[in-house]
């Protein structure tokens, strides 16, 4: 049996979703850790505590559980000063591991600041390190601007040097790869491509019209988005291409709900700030009264706007893979994305929602309008959706992870002349 220790600094994979920092990456380690513990592996998930009334160690599935780890304030704090307190994680994770007699066959580390801790872990315990990072600091930095989400050069560093160590890196899409390869001169050999997936148990195609009721809406059509209020998440276009749709075909006005799901826009930070700018954009555009920012929604409900909308609109500047876009499919609702980073690879155009190459509220309102439309367009994309959703099916994806980690290991282990675990606490 292989026991994988999971590395996630940052964030938990049990956090509530939709908050500044928590998204994609936490439905990931939640969701393949609970299918690599299905496959018989045992998966410990090291995070810092961020919540002092929490239990050190939280079981989420037969043979995967997390640990949190003392690491300064047990409160939130912004990734640059997590930096700050990863020598004392490490020394805390390390005291962990010796006080429980654990052993371990290999490293995943989730993250650049998890790459950081690799790093120490790796000559000590002696296993091979597997990378991922979920989106890349030198990507984000050509296309924002504002200071408050750009990335420190610090952590493309970091990057650089998680992916130099690593024995294996893995992309979530072609697009993520070739990032990796260009910006980061990473060798082809190292890369592995493998996508994130859905839990196609849970988002699945339903009756429309029961969502929308048990959602309380009263709209005749429904238009999603679904992420973090970030500039990168592009929720500006979309209100633009709004305004350009109701110009175009004002009779959509009448019964047209925008949905904004996600985000906890509180205090004075900068997601707070964002919202008050794209609630100041609304205004001007004069289409407030058709957005409703509903704020984060958990997973157990989030199918439900999935299925009461007509269409989920993506307009990001950049996605290392576009989880949202799956989901969506999954649930049965065509996607009207950005020609962006995985969400390439995820959503075909013109098959499950169409793919805008520029940042043009016109082609994002054509596209959107021809989709509320056209009811058979609607369907027909919807239906081919669902069938390439099916590819995502995080059991299929736990499988390819499980290969690269028996591959690892087995490498490890002849180098090494021996069959016997090496890692050590």
């Amino acid at each position: 049996m292989l026991r994988i220790a999971m590395l996630s600094v940052h964030t938990c994979p049990l956090a509530a979703l939709g908050g500044w920092e928590t998204g994609g990456m936490n439905v990931y380690l939640r969701e393949i850790s609970r299918q690599l513990s299905a496959l018989g592996l045992e998966v410990d998930v090291y995070t810092r505590r961020q919540d002092p009334a929490l239990p050190q160690v939280v079981a989420f599935a037969e043979g995967a559980r997390v640990i949190h780890i003392d690491a300064g304030p047990p409160s939130y704090l912004p990734k640059e000063t997590v930096l700050n307190h990863l020598p004392q994680f490490v020394a805390n994770l390390q005291q962990y591991v010796r006080a429980h007699a654990l052993r371990y066959d290999l490293i995943h580390a989730h993250y650049w600041l998890s790459g950081r801790v690799a790093a120490v872990l790796q000559p000590r315990w002696r296993v091979p390190v597997v990378a991922m990072f979920h989106t890349l600091a030198r990507m984000k930095n050509r296309v924002l601007t504002a200071p408050a989400e750009r990335e420190s050069a610090i952590r493309a560093e970091i990057e650089q040097r998680t992916m130099t160590l690593a024995d294996r890196v893995v992309a979530t899409s072609a697009a993520d790869r070739r990032q990796m390869l260009e910006h980061y001169l990473l060798p082809p050999g190292k890369i592995s491509v493998v996508p994130g997936g859905v839990d196609r148990a849970r988002f699945r195609p339903r009756d429309q019209a029961a969502a929308r009721q048990a959602l309380g809406l009263q709209a005749r059509k429904v238009v999603l988005f679904v992420g973090r209020i970030q500039r990168l998440k592009g929720i500006d276009l979309l209100l633009r291409a709004v305004a350009r749709l109701v110009r175009a075909h004002p009779a959509l006005a009448d019964g047209l709900r925008v949905l904004i799901v996600g985000g906890r826009p509180s205090g004075d930070g900068p997601e707070r700030q964002e919202f008050l700018r794209l609630s100041r954009i609304a205004a001007r555009l004069g289409i407030s009264r058709l957005v409703d920012f509903v704020g984060a929604v958990d997973q157990e409900r989030l199918p439900l706007f999935y299925a009461a909308a007509d269409v989920t609109v993506i307009p990001s500047l950049y996605e290392s893979f576009g989880l949202v876009a799956v989901e969506s499919m999954a649930c049965g609702t065509p996607v009207v994305a950005a020609r962006v980073g995985g969400l390439t690879t995820t959503v075909q155009d013109g098959q499950t929602g169409y793919l805008i190459p520029w940042r043009d509220p016109v082609l994002y309102a054509e596209r959107i309008a021809a989709l509320l439309t056209d009811e058979a367009l609607r369907r027909r994309l919807g239906e081919r959706a669902v069938c390439v959703a099916a590819r995502y099916d995080w059991a299929l994806i736990a499988e390819e992870i499980y290969g690269i980690y028996c591959g690892l290991v087995r490498c490890e282990r002849r180098a090494a002349g021996t069959g016997v675990t090496l890692a050590r606490g």
